[in-house]
């Protein structure tokens, strides 16, 4: 078989093969594994311990669990309810501004965890109900609070950028800052589309009868701009060149931890507990994949396929525009099975 075959034939198969529900990192290392015996046989696996343990190898890779730590005290403290109600107290008076307080508080919530379960479950406990309360339709209110937790990729901090660029070797500073501008954009036109879609449906634009002084809108503003000031801090420090990813996330979730256990008084062991758990969970599970995925690479490049797809790919002479298509269209595609 050509490298191009049989890089055709592994990404069918890994498809497959994730599509059975098996963990990412246990598919690709299985993938990579087994297509390295096939074709090189059993003397070629002499080498994977090195492989394996060489793609965690990144000083970077601290950062990952030290911003999952910072999303997971955010998530388990009620930092989102606080979030949601400080935006809906200055836009509940507002025509179809609740939605707008959810997305918006998606998209705060978003970005201080990191996880979009944690997003809709924080947001979406408080904002469907409401919603559903003031007449907006299930499809709209469940996808407004879908469509903001999304954007934790987007507005940083990332975990995701921090992945993608140790894996390209781009600057995470620079994604992090590159992120900004699309996710409030996203923001935005989410907001717009919400409301234009209840303005024109009449759905979703009952205001609130109840009416709140200034001093109930800054009430909150003591539990909520902490968190904020703290996304602000780590782009500073970032895109200043005052610290690293690795510094600025231990950093980060040092305050994030205090905020918690200060403003929320969750200083018991087990809600601590809790915290330190749910982040050792998702990263070995993100750890395991980036080191699955070195195998991986490993595979294709051992057997030529990646060398082929770059020659296959230049001799089509497209111009850079239409590359940056194909190679957008892959992602699409690729992002439908892998996160």
């Amino acid at each position: 078989m050509s490298p191009l075959e049989i890089g055709a034939l592994l990404g069918i198969v890994t498809v497959l093969l994730l599509a059975t529900g098996i963990p990412i990192a246990f598919g690709l290392g299985i993938v990579a594994i087994g297509f390295l015996v096939v074709f090189e046989g059993f003397d070629s696996l002499s080498i994977l311990g090195e492989t394996f343990f060489s793609g965690l190898a990144e000083f970077s890779l601290v950062s990952i669990p030290m911003f999952i730590v910072m999303g997971a005290a955010v998530a388990a403290s009620p930092a989102g309810r606080d979030l949601y109600e400080a935006l809906d107290r200055w836009l509940n008076r507002v025509p179809g501004g609740l939605i707008m307080s959810n997305l918006g508080a998606c998209s705060i919530f978003a970005a201080l965890s990191g996880s979009s379960p944690a997003t809709c479950a924080a947001i979406g406990k408080m904002g469907i109900p409401e919603m559903r309360k003031r007449g907006v339709p299930d499809q709209l209110a469940t996808g407004a609070i879908a469509a903001g937790g999304t954007l934790g990729i987007l507005i940083p901090p990332s975990v995701t950028m921090i992945v993608y660029g140790i894996a390209t070797e781009t600057s995470i500073g620079r994604l992090f800052i590159a992120g900004i501008l699309p996710g409030l954009m996203l923001t935005g036109l989410f907001m717009a589309w919400s409301i234009f879609y209840a303005w024109r449906s009449g759905h979703g634009l009952e205001n609130a009868k109840r009416r709140y002084s200034l001093r109930e809108k800054l009430e909150l503003a003591p539990k909520v701009v902490p968190f904020l000031l703290i996304i602000v801090g780590i782009l500073y420090v970032l895109y200043g060149g005052v610290a690293t990813p690795s510094e600025a996330a231990g950093v980060g979730a040092m305050f994030c931890l205090l905020l918690v256990i200060v403003i929320y008084r969750m200083w018991r062991p087990r809600q601590i507990w809790a915290v330190f758990s749910t982040s050792t969970r998702e990263s070995v599970m993100i750890m395991m994949i980036i080191a699955a995925s070195e195998l991986l690479s490993y595979t294709l490049s051992s057997l030529f396929v990646t060398q082929s797809i770059a020659e296959w790919i230049a001799s089509l002479g497209l111009n850079p525009w239409a590359l940056m298509g194909v190679i957008n269209l892959f992602l699409l595609v690729a992002g439908f099975f892998l996160p």
